[in-house]
């Protein structure tokens, strides 16, 4: 049960002291050292770990991506992580220009078994810790600071041994005080500057310090303070790489991971989508595309970020969240009648302003970057409006309807969304505007027409034959052009229509393209849209009109005539 007053339980995080920081007036202008831990951090959250296919497909997936460290393993911990590593080594696995990873705890007889699996690598990264907060000195592991500081002294002493001993591989020592974010400052800047002593670290003999959000407990301006604060006062900052590790247990890690880059941080360790203990590490997907959205090539390559989706989600047998940034399957859908309609406009701005910025509303990055179609930006439910069925229409079927049509049209729509409660396909919507307007062929069908005007008269004649109740009948009349001397036409047989409005345009393209006319008519005071297809624009706009009067004959409301099954 939650208590009534948590702060008799719970501590608040301690801030740091620094009133003059200067992270918040920077931005991030390119990206850091990218650091995949997918194959270790990540891997050893799963309920199944992966086994050697899987992790040998995950790696060369990271490869493909562009990462250049990537962390395999913690190889004297785990058998499986051993013969990982050996096989990476011994079957030439390991392109050139990327470095292996390995993690080691501070112990003599694990890191010469990390050092043994590595036998024989081009280049690596030994990685060690040691947990350094009070709660971990104190409940964990029974220790006092000089305690703790000699447990990293000792395993740095140990590792710069074993790398001069392979001077053929080219070795890059790092270093992490684990808990670094619930550690006080000052004893995470003296146990890393005494292993830097012990490392013997220098602005050419660099090592990486990692200060990781082991447990995030803290809100993200709080680890860009920590960053900044070490920064600025570790000694000889120039021989590090600083490298941040953000855990995502209160939702922030995306956050953390930005603030700390423009707090001073040189390179992140992550995994795609997040995968990590708890809720996750930070997740490099969304880090590397947020740079991307804001001018800055993250040096990683999403752009077709589907199959790379499917292969995380084979590897780790979990599946990516639908809504996730930049990558679920719905994340560039909109079901908002407000959001289409927004969006709708935005893409009708860039259809006509290809080179200008990117600049439509509700969609952050255009969806072809990362290998996504326009097809799926707007999919229609009972949430949805005009403007997402009419994207639809123009997207996927070419017909661009007016304005006020639109409106009628969607209403045909939402009474079957809002009945069936499910998602309306774009066939389906397709279909429901056939049997609404293009199919609307009784009681009245145009069979053929003939048109005739004398030189250098704006007046045409026009004959047409027309099928009413099963029986044909000719109609004639004149007028300043076709849809006009049809309506002359309609007038003489006794049906007055009067032409509100009209639009046309083509469909389709070459020999498949045919015209598509609709019409706003009053019949008897009332407005009635109609529309007509066909290769003629004069026959299109012809049973257009007709459509509109099958409609108003219809003794069913325009809506009814739309039934379930139609849309099944």
């Amino acid at each position: 049960m939650m208590l009534d007053n948590p702060a008799a339980k719970y501590r608040p995080f301690v801030a740091v002291d620094l009133p003059d920081r200067q992270w918040p007036n920077r931005r991030i202008e390119q990206p850091p050292i990218w650091t995949s831990v997918d194959l270790r951090d990540g891997n050893q959250s799963l309920i199944d770990p992966m086994d050697q296919e899987r992790k040998q497909r995950l790696f060369d997936l990271l490869v493909k991506i562009g990462f250049k460290e990537i962390e395999v393993g913690f190889p004297s911990a785990s058998q499986t992580d051993y013969d990982f590593v050996r096989s990476l080594i011994e079957n030439d696995k390991i392109p050139d220009d990327v470095t292996i990873q390995v993690l080691t705890q501070a112990r003599d007889h694990l890191i010469d078994r990390t050092f043994e699996a590595l036998q024989g690598v081009k280049s690596a990264i030994v990685h060690v810790y040691n947990a350094t907060d009070p709660m971990f000195r104190r409940v964990v592991f029974g220790v006092d600071k000089p305690e703790c500081i000699q447990i990293a002294v000792e395993a740095t002493a140990r590792i710069r041994q074993r790398m001069e001993e392979a001077p053929q591989t080219n070795w890059t020592f790092q270093y992490s005080p684990e808990l670094f974010t619930t550690t006080e400052m000052e004893f995470a800047k003296e146990i890393v500057e005494a292993v830097m002593d012990t490392f013997g670290a220098s602005t050419e003999k660099k090592m990486i310090v990692n200060l990781p959000a082991t447990v995030e407990v803290a809100t993200p301006n709080n680890y860009a303070d920590q960053i900044e604060w070490f920064c600025r006062h570790v000694k000889d900052r120039d021989a590090l790489i600083v490298s941040v590790h953000p855990h995502n247990d209160r939702g922030t890690g995306v956050a953390a991971a930005e603030m700390t880059l423009m707090a001073g941080a040189d390179r992140v360790e992550g995994t795609l989508f997040g995968n990590g203990e708890r809720t996750g590490n930070v997740d490099l997907v969304t880090l590397a595309m947020n740079m991307y959205t804001q001018g800055v090539h993250p040096g990683l390559d999403f752009s077709n970020i589907t199959p790379v989706m499917r292969e995380v989600e084979y590897c780790n047998q979990l599946p990516v969240h639908p809504r996730h940034p930049y990558v679920g399957d719905l994340v560039f859908t909109a079901f908002s009648g407000s959001h289409q309609d927004a969006i709708k406009k935005g893409m009708a701005e860039r259809r006509a302003h290809p080179e200008a910025v990117w600049d439509v509303p509700y969609l952050p990055i255009d969806p072809l970057d990362v290998g996504r179609s326009y097809e799926a930006v707007i999919r229609v439910n009972s949430q949805s409006g005009k403007g997402g069925v009419s994207y639809l229409l123009e997207q996927e079927h070419g017909i661009e309807l007016p304005r006020r049509l639109s409106i009628e049209f969607s209403q045909v729509v939402q009474e079957v969304a809002d009945r069936t409660g499910k998602e309306i396909t774009s066939q389906m919507i397709y279909q429901a505007f056939a049997d609404e307007y293009l199919e609307q062929t009784s009681p009245f069908g145009l069979v053929s027409h003939r048109l005739s005007s004398e030189p250098d008269s704006p007046t045409v004649t026009l004959e047409a034959t027309i099928e009413e109740r099963g029986e044909r009948r000719t109609l004639s009349g004149q007028g300043n052009g076709p849809l006009a001397a049809f309506i002359k036409a309609l007038a003489a047989a006794g049906h007055d229509v009067e032409i509100i409005d009209y639009h046309e345009h083509s469909r389709g393209q070459g020999s498949d393209a045919e015209a598509i006319a609709y019409v706003e008519v009053r019949i008897d005071g009332e407005a009635v849209f109609g529309v007509g297809s066909d290769e003629s624009i004069t026959s299109a706009s012809m049973k257009a009109v007709m459509s509109a009067i099958n409609r108003k004959l219809s003794t069913q409301a325009p809506a009814a005539n739309v039934t379930a099954a139609s849309l099944a």
